[in-house]
C-alpha cells in the first residue's frame, strides 16, 4: 500500500491559505470599439395606423436600454407638445403636436390662414423642430416619425428639410418611418423597406 502524497508536495506553488499565487498574464492587444451603424427603415402601406409591430419592438427596445422616441406627426387630441411629451417606461418618449384633434387631410385655403390654421402649423412643425435637434446632437438611439410622410404631402414640413437631416444624421440612430405617403427619395435611401398591402 502506497502512501498518498501530502498536500505539499501535491501543489507546491500554492501560498499559506491554499490558493495558487496570480502568474502575470500577457498584455493581449486591445478590442477596437466599433461604433453601431444605424439604420433608415420604412414601413408603408395605403392606409393608416397600421404599425403595432413598430411601436412593440420600440417598446422593446427601450426596455433594454435604448433611447426611443416616438413621434406622431398628425395625431392630437392629448395636448402634449414637446412640454408634455409621455415617458411610457424607461427611456421610451411618446411625442404628439399640442393640438385637439387628429389631421385627415391638408387644411383648406381659408382654414389655413386662419388663427386656429396657424396653430396646428406650429404645433406640427414643433415636434419636427425637436427631432431635427435630436438626430443631430446624437441623443436617441431609436427615432419613429409616424406619418411624417402626409405630413409633407399635407405640406406642414418640407421634404428637402426632412432629406437634409437624414442625409447629416448621426450614423448610430436607427429612423423609422410609418404610414402612407413616404417620399419616394426616402424610398431610395432606406435600408430596409416594409410595406403593407391590402389582400382584398
Amino acid at each position: 500500500m502506497t502512501a498518498s502524497p501530502s498536500p505539499k508536495n501535491q501543489y507546491p506553488t500554492r501560498n499559506q491559505y491554499g490558493l495558487s499565487p496570480i502568474r502575470e498574464i500577457q498584455a493581449k492587444p486591445k478590442l477596437k470599439v466599433i461604433s453601431s451603424q444605424g439604420q433608415l427603415q420604412v414601413y408603408s402601406s395605403p392606409y393608416r395606423g397600421s404599425f403595432s409591430n413598430v411601436l412593440s419592438e420600440a417598446l422593446r427596445s427601450a426596455g433594454l436600454g435604448s433611447r426611443v422616441l416616438i413621434s406622431q406627426f398628425l395625431k392630437g387630441g392629448v395636448a402634449q407638445g414637446p412640454r408634455n411629451t409621455i415617458n411610457l417606461c424607461g427611456g421610451l418618449e411618446w411625442l404628439r403636436p399640442n393640438i385637439y384633434s387628429c389631421i385627415n387631410k391638408p387644411l383648406s385655403s381659408s382654414f389655413n390662414t386662419s388663427e386656429e390654421g396657424e396653430i396646428i402649423k406650429r404645433a406640427i412643425k414643433e415636434v419636427w423642430e425637436v427631432c431635427k435637434e435630436l438626430i443631430y446632437n446624437n441623443s436617441l438611439d431609436r427615432l419613429v416619425l409616424d406619418e411624417i410622410g402626409l405630413a409633407i404631402e399635407f405640406g406642414f414640413i418640407k421634404e428637402k428639410d426632412l432629406i437634409t437631416t437624414l442625409e447629416n444624421r448621426h450614423e448610430s440612430i436607427d429612423v423609422i418611418f410609418t404610414g402612407p405617403s413616404i417620399p419616394s427619395k426616402v424610398f431610395s435611401m432606406a435600408d430596409q423597406i416594409t410595406q403593407l398591402r391590402c389582400s382584398k
